[in-house]
């Protein structure tokens, strides 16, 4: 997967210096490349720290720059030549990037915030081991009480938190009565994520339970079909741990085993919480296919 990062990076700045207008076709670099557009997203957000767009969109503005520094072409022939119909649509990217506007820039010479050109490394220490299963689950439906909310990285997300505080207890309860296959328990449920899990962007979030059986009316339903899963087993402080799991399946995990993820919703099954002490025993269900 490292090797693969790297030559979409490659194609990157061989399509920026050959055509700096141009966008980036992830599905064409993805096929080439052996995997799937969905596993290209997820692994280089998760290793960069930045979408695969946010990369792209620097990259350009980094280069236009230069441009604006050390040529003498006028501020349109530049923004034409990066893809922009007017200056101030260019103005507006530029700055966004830079924090300095493309004239601030020509006549001081910045401030400007370029983009570095990337390029990964696999560094493999092994020292702490991953509780990993893989299983291959039938079709199920995953049955609940579903809201939009934004996603956020880091700490809790407290419009998921206001969500889950809506549902009364006793809602929670009559959903864990249609709970008859795995993954067992409550569950938290993301789905219909952003490809490049931009912080910010909106997700579906159902609290429920997964079943095989007809849910009653009122319910939010996600149909899932049968897969393979990997299941990663958290203990620890939460969220802290889980988020730190999540995150070392793209930096630790999926660039050292034979699977890459597959599109599908992700699910946290919470085994066991203790209030007084913040900590939990979850697992992390990730849809995967063979890479």
């Amino acid at each position: 997967m490292i090797a693969v990062l790297n030559l979409v990076v490659d194609d990157v700045e061989a399509l920026l210096a050959a055509e700096p207008s141009s966008a980036v076709d992830v599905t064409d670099v993805a096929a080439r490349a052996g995997t799937t557009e969905h596993h290209l997203r997820r692994m280089f957000a998760s290793l960069a720290g930045m979408p695969l767009s946010e990369y792209v969109r620097r990259r350009r503005m980094s280069l236009a720059a230069a441009d604006l520094v050390g040529s003498d072409h006028d501020l349109l022939t530049i923004a034409v030549r990066y893809g922009y119909g007017s200056t101030e649509a260019f103005g507006r990217a530029f700055r966004a990037v830079h924090g300095a506007g493309p004239s601030d820039v020509r006549r001081d010479g910045g401030p400007l915030r370029t983009q570095p050109r990337i390029r990964f490394h696999l560094t493999v220490e092994g020292s702490v081991p991953m509780d990993t299963r893989i299983t291959t689950l039938p079709a199920v439906r995953l049955v609940g009480h579903a809201a939009r909310v934004p996603l956020i990285h880091s700490g809790e997300n407290p419009h998921i938190a206001a969500h889950v505080a809506g549902v009364a207890p006793e809602q929670t309860a009559r959903l864990k009565e249609l709970n008859d296959t795995e993954p067992s328990g409550v569950l938290a449920v993301s789905d219909d994520l952003d490809p490049d899990r931009a912080e910010g962007t909106e997700l579906t979030y159902l609290h429920g339970v997964a079943t095989t059986a007809a849910p009653p009316d009122g319910l939010d339903v996600i149909e899932v079909p049968a897969g393979i899963w990997a299941v990663f087993r958290t203990d620890g402080p939460h969220p802290a741990a889980l988020q730190e799991a999540w995150a070392a399946t793209a930096t630790a995990w999926f660039p050292s085993q034979p699977w890459r993820l597959r599109p599908g919703p992700e699910i946290v099954a919470m085994l066991a919480y203790d209030p007084d002490a913040d900590t939990a025993t979850c697992e992390l269900w990730l849809p995967v296919e063979p890479a």
